[in-house]
């Protein structure tokens, strides 16, 4: 079954790739303001159209001449489609207004949320959801307008969900964003019993369902606040304890001073600070000191970091590369760490820049940078890394996925760790078998699979043919499959094909990478 949840979701992702994250949440926001104001029409949403559609306005306006100023300031391209993000996602949790002192609340609100990005910072990296710093400052202000989440209506319900979905499968969030529904929806059950019980009261289960579901803001919260990725912690489990803190604090506010909440967007600024501190880190500067190629179509970007980041073997970093007029999948790219822990301050990383016609600007634009140029990063993620234990583990790597294995490997060796390691590596042609001498210093079983037959091969290395793997000749080649843990790193489609004819295996763990 968990593999089979593998596969799809490792399809749906290989469509989702060719859109930025930044574009898919625009365009998922956009289509959700669009239904809103049909339905404003209509009566089924509590909106006044003319009103939501002033908000939306005003809210643009300030966002934007905001960001454009902090941009200006600190030497970086204006992203409009954070702007436009963050206007809308405001538009949803305000409530709109056309008086001049709605209007005027509102872009107090838009231009705080703004500026938080630019004074609420560590190391270069904002680390509360700027929507909700807006909407707090006003809402406890009294100045016009207030938090209502009117998002919360269940006319909205199945849109939210779906439109939600789709930018989680693109951030990879699904699982924590239910575990937060789940544990909000559970905690205001158990605050209705409890108050029920308290004042006597009747406890209809579900009513109290309803209204946690279909007339609260816990979706949208979750699915376009919660899943911020640089307000999130890298690692699943801090993930998982921010989603919980969180989770309880919406299902049953706690009252502070006698007249607000901790619930919903103070809740959220909440889980951002326990955020920051289980995991106190900033955004990196990395300062390219060297590039190679590796292959014919692999290059090799060598960076100085500033500092010493907490990187695990297996991780990733987002490197930003700034450049005019970029194409819909924007100027941020995920590149697993090829380099060992062991080596920072110096930190490698690789990516595959073919011959095609039509290159993304990213790569042309990471083509054009200098040695001494300095690059920024959000930050070291990920947990795509070894199982814990001395369990046999099966690494399957296709063409650049090997990275992040060769990271696993080199730190494994550095640390003088002795484990039973299986790689199988396929590439198209043996040409682009990279990072050959690495892997024949950590001494693993190396299985490959390339049209045609690679050259001198180590004696641990063998050639099995044919650039395409499946399940079964996985099985053949390796016949204690259901004792080893499972890593797969590739293209989505390849671990959507591969994933459920690994069910047999302990564990299965997958890295794929999309939007290249």
């Amino acid at each position: 079954m968990i593999t089979s949840l593998i596969a799809v979701r490792q399809r749906v992702l290989s469509l989702l790739g060719m859109l930025s994250m930044y574009r898919t949440v625009l365009l998922a926001l956009l289509a959700l303001a669009v239904i809103a104001l049909v339905l404003s029409f209509t009566g089924l949403v509590g909106v006044n159209p003319l009103a939501l559609m002033s908000s939306l306005l005003v809210l643009a306006a300030a966002v934007a001449v905001v960001d454009a100023i902090g941009q200006r300031v600190v030497r970086r391209a204006w992203r409009v489609e954070s702007s436009l993000i963050t206007a809308l996602i405001l538009l949803f949790v305000l409530q709109p207004g056309m008086s001049l002192a709605e209007l005027g609340s509102l872009a107090v609100a838009g231009a705080v949320a703004a500026l938080s990005k630019y004074v609420i910072v560590w190391r270069g990296r904002h680390f509360l959801n700027p929507a909700a710093v807006g909407a707090t400052v006003v809402t406890l202000a009294g100045i016009g307008t207030f938090s209502s989440w009117w998002v919360g209506t269940p006319a909205l319900v199945v849109p939210v969900v779906l439109l939600g979905l789709v930018v989680l499968w693109r951030t990879s969030r699904v699982r924590i964003v239910a575990f937060f529904v789940l544990v909000a929806v559970a905690t205001a059950l158990v605050r209705d019993v409890t108050i029920s019980a308290q004042f006597g009261l009747a406890f209809s289960a579900g009513e109290s369902l309803t209204l946690a579901l279909l007339q609260s803001p816990v979706l949208f919260l979750g699915a376009f606040m919660l899943s911020e990725p640089l307000t999130l912690p890298p690692r699943r489990w801090q993930q998982f304890t921010v989603a919980t803190v969180v989770g309880v604090l919406v299902g049953w506010p706690i009252l502070v001073g006698g007249f607000v909440t901790l619930g919903q967007e103070r809740a959220l600024l909440i889980g951002n600070l326990l955020a920051f501190a289980l995991a106190l880190r900033g955004g990196l500067r990395l300062t390219l000191a060297g590039r190679r190629l590796v292959t014919p179509t692999v290059h090799e970007l060598t960076f100085q970091v500033e500092g010493r980041p907490r990187v695990v073997a297996g991780q990733y970093v987002e490197l930003e590369v700034p450049h005019a007029r970029p194409d819909v999948r924007g100027t941020r790219r995920e590149f697993s760490i090829l380099s060992s822990p062991s080596d920072l301050p110096e930190l490698r990383v690789a990516y595959r820049d073919g011959t095609q016609q039509h290159p993304s600007s990213y790569k042309r634009a990471l083509r054009d940078v200098r040695v001494g140029q300095t690059l920024r990063a959000t930050g070291v993620w990920g947990d795509f890394v070894l199982p814990r234990g001395e369990a046999p583990v099966l690494l399957v790597a296709a063409g650049i996925g090997v990275t992040p294995f060769v990271s696993q490997l080199r730190e494994l060796r550095a640390q003088g760790g002795d484990r039973d390691i299986v790689l199988v590596y396929v590439t198209a042609e043996s040409a682009e078998l990279a990072f050959r001498d690495e892997l024949e210093r950590c001494g693993v079983r190396v299985i490959v699979f390339t049209r045609d037959e690679p050259q001198e091969l180590p004696a641990s290395w063998m050639w099995a043919a044919g650039a395409r793997l499946d399940g079964p000749q996985l099985a053949r080649l390796v016949p204690d499959l259901a004792e080893r843990h499972v890593l797969l790193s590739g293209p989505p489609r390849l671990i959507a094909d591969l994933s459920p004819e690994l069910r047999t295996a302990r564990s299965v763990r997958t890295d794929a990478f999309a939007g290249y």
